[in-house]
């Protein structure tokens, strides 16, 4: 397994008071001539696996990186690479049934992990701290031109790469942040920005990606279609649209600051109390109260934790990391009150 203490895209965040996260540029590309996921057999899939594995043995520093064959891993250690946003829900089996296809791996290397046999046969992604597109598009990229060099990606001359999704065709490119918005959220302006995101080609999203749930004011912002732009333009459209929800998102906080500076304290300064004190805590609680906790910081009402802190937190109190740090299994009814333990803890050991 990867190091508990392994969060590279989580290890930063201190710029732009903390409100992006992370930032993940993804890649879809599928192999020429292989039949794609959705109509190949398990064969097909174990000889994709196979041809990625040798270009992987030939590529720099994905040849030192680490395989997982999610096909042969627990549903423990499937959730864990989950909750680590190296793999997707449907590559781990987690949906209803929790199905693995044969053939269904992923190759880790520092900041850039690839997926094989998901939705495509290969999700080239790279995710880095803080607001950074440069810097994962560069990582992502990277990986691209060096396993592209050894495999023949499925291309078409006028619509680019072919992808199992019709809206991934082209440049096969997804961006996103995962952005702090809780004082849109307060000032009840957030349906407005995200109504006008949608209009200019970006969608939203909650933590675990398409399909999951906003939780604790957090929302990944990525765009829309790959197809009709370059990456370069893609990305840049991104980062202009991010930098303006960025200012809304300051503006709504001196709203608050003049208009309800009362209850916005009283509500962070119950939340840090929550965390620091309580004896059991679902994640979702956790999040919420993480969330107070974080604009309170970002608003300069607590001097601390650190938003390291806070970052790190964001994946050690999910499930399978309590579970695993607590020697328990998923199923444990305690997992509320280990959780709980590990929130006080961190927030002890807080450097700040």
């Amino acid at each position: 397994m990867i190091p508990d203490d392994a969060l590279p895209w989580l290890e930063s965040g201190e710029a732009a008071d903390g409100l992006v996260l992370s930032t993940r540029v993804r890649l879809a590309r599928n192999l020429a001539g292989r039949p794609f996921a959705g109509r190949n057999s398990a064969m097909d899939r174990e000889g994709i696996l196979r041809l990625v594995e040798a270009a992987v043995e030939e590529s720099g520093d994905l040849a030192a990186g680490t395989w997982y064959r999610l096909d042969g891993l627990p549903r423990a250690a499937r959730r864990w690479l989950h909750e680590r946003q190296l793999v997707s829900r449907e590559l781990a089996g987690l949906g209803p049934g929790g199905r693995v296809a044969s053939g269904a791996a992923v190759v880790v290397a520092g900041p850039v992990a690839v997926m094989v046999n998901e939705e495509d046969h290969l999700r080239i992604q790279s995710l880095q701290p803080g607001f950074a597109l440069d810097a994962a598009w560069t990582a992502a990229g990277g990986a691209d031109e060096a396993l592209g060099s050894r495999l023949s990606f499925a291309f078409h001359s006028e619509f680019g790469y072919l992808t199992g999704c019709p809206t991934n065709v082209g440049t096969g490119l997804r961006a996103s942040v995962l952005i702090h918005l809780p004082a849109l959220v307060l000032t009840k302006e957030i349906a407005r920005v995200l109504h006008g995101l949608a209009q200019v080609g970006l969608t939203h999203r909650g933590l675990y990606g398409e399909g999951s749930e906003v939780l604790g004011n957090l929302f990944q912002l990525s765009n829309q279609t790959t197809l009709g732009k370059s990456e370069a333009e893609l990305l840049d459209h991104l980062g202009r649209l991010v930098q303006e929800v960025m200012g809304h998102e300051a503006r709504a906080r001196d709203v608050l600051s003049r208009d309800a500076a009362s209850l916005v304290e009283d509500r962070v300064w119950r939340a840090w109390a929550l965390l620091r004190h309580a004896r059991a805590l679902s994640f979702d609680e956790a999040l919420n109260l993480m969330s107070g906790v974080r604009l309170g910081v970002g608003m300069g009402l607590l001097p601390g934790p650190s938003l390291v802190t806070l970052n790190r937190l964001l994946v050690l109190a999910q499930d399978a990391h309590v579970a695993r740090a607590a020697g328990t299994g998923l199923e444990d009814e305690a997992l509320p009150v280990h959780r709980a333990t590990l929130v006080r803890r961190m927030l002890e050991e807080d450097p700040r």
